[in-house]
């Protein structure tokens, strides 16, 4: 039988031996919690961080190039060429050159042929006011005839131009009314624009100047929004320049209104596998590319205004070459 006077000193023990267990279990060591984040003062947090600054600026210069690339050299994949925005220094296009390029007319025109094939725009080539001063001769020349379509055309080498729905000759028309519409400083001009050019194609397709020369026809065209007469109208077909002229192997555009300016529409388009390239025109804008089938092309239909340009052709063949125009000789 238990006592129960002897129960008060049992429940003082109790308690005593609870509070040392409680007082041993607050003195365990406790496990220590890793911080969530560096300390930003440690050695290792500093080299960490320079490396993502370092990485950083890595990808923005990498991204800066990048742009700037496909900015100045767009892909295939990128449908426009040359926009008026855009002031080109240079802008150069390689594409395969196609089979219209013989072996027999390679070994005849030896270093004159294509060897890279490709198309070019240039801003910097010919001067606003050597632009404007053709566009001058082109619109003087022009207002004596001009076809009853939508598409005129005026050769000064030839004389031909325009007339409603036939061609006439223009120094013919000169001498007969005993006009001075043209004066020998313009015919310097275009000899002088056509040689800047000249050196251009020979400068940048690698051919000695003295093995390339201006064949025809070179002119100057005029596009309107008149509903087509005849198919001399139809300019927008597309079209390789070395089938329609047999002498070319070099085309050269001088572009002599502005696209968005002076007309809408009128674009020039390369026709590619995988996707388009155009060009808007605007004044003093220089394109060339080699004549082949590489380079089939279309002007798209003008929607309004009045479109101006130069076609000045090249080629290998010393027999198919012409001279510039002299006013004195046409006017005999």
């Amino acid at each position: 039988m238990i006592s129960r006077r002897n129960q008060p000193e049992d429940n003082v023990a109790k308690a005593v031996a609870a509070s040392q267990s409680q007082h041993q279990a607050n003195e365990r060591p406790t496990k220590k919690v890793k911080p969530k984040y560096r300390n930003p003062t440690s050695k290792k947090s500093l080299v960490f961080d320079v490396k993502q600054v370092g990485l950083r600026f890595i990808i923005m210069v990498g991204l800066i190039f990048c742009l700037r690339y496909f900015v100045e050299n767009p892909t295939v994949s990128d449908g426009k060429f040359a926009s008026i925005d855009e002031q080109i220094g240079i802008r150069f296009h390689e594409v395969p050159c196609s089979k219209d390029y013989t072996s027999a007319e390679k070994q005849k025109f030896k270093g004159c042929i294509p060897e890279i094939c490709g198309r070019a725009v240039m801003d910097n080539v010919i001067s606003k006011d050597e632009a404007e001063g053709l566009l001058r001769i082109a619109k003087s020349g022009l207002a004596m005839g001009g076809s009853s379509g939508g598409a005129s055309i005026l050769d000064l080498h030839s004389g031909a131009l325009s007339h409603q729905d036939k061609f006439i000759n223009i120094y013919s028309v000169l001498k007969s009314e005993n006009s001075n519409l043209f004066l020998e400083e313009d015919f310097k001009t275009y000899a002088r624009i056509r040689e800047k050019i000249q050196l251009t194609i020979s400068n940048e397709f690698g051919i000695p100047r003295d093995k390339l020369y201006l064949t025809y026809p070179t002119f100057f065209s005029r596009m309107t929004t008149a509903a087509a007469k005849t198919m001399h109208d139809e300019y927008w077909h597309p079209h390789v320049d070395k089938e329609t002229y047999g002498t070319f192997h070099y085309t050269s555009l001088l572009y002599l209104s502005t696209h968005g300016k002076d007309f809408t529409g009128g674009r020039f388009t390369f026709i590619d596998k995988d996707t388009n390239k155009t060009i808007e025109p605007k004044l003093g804008r220089l394109s060339f590319f080699t004549s082949g089938s590489e380079n089939r092309h279309f002007v798209e239909k003008l929607q309004s205004g009045i479109r101006y340009a130069a076609t000045v052709s090249f080629t290998c063949d010393k027999n198919s070459a012409i001279k510039d125009p002299q006013l004195i000789d046409k006017l005999k």
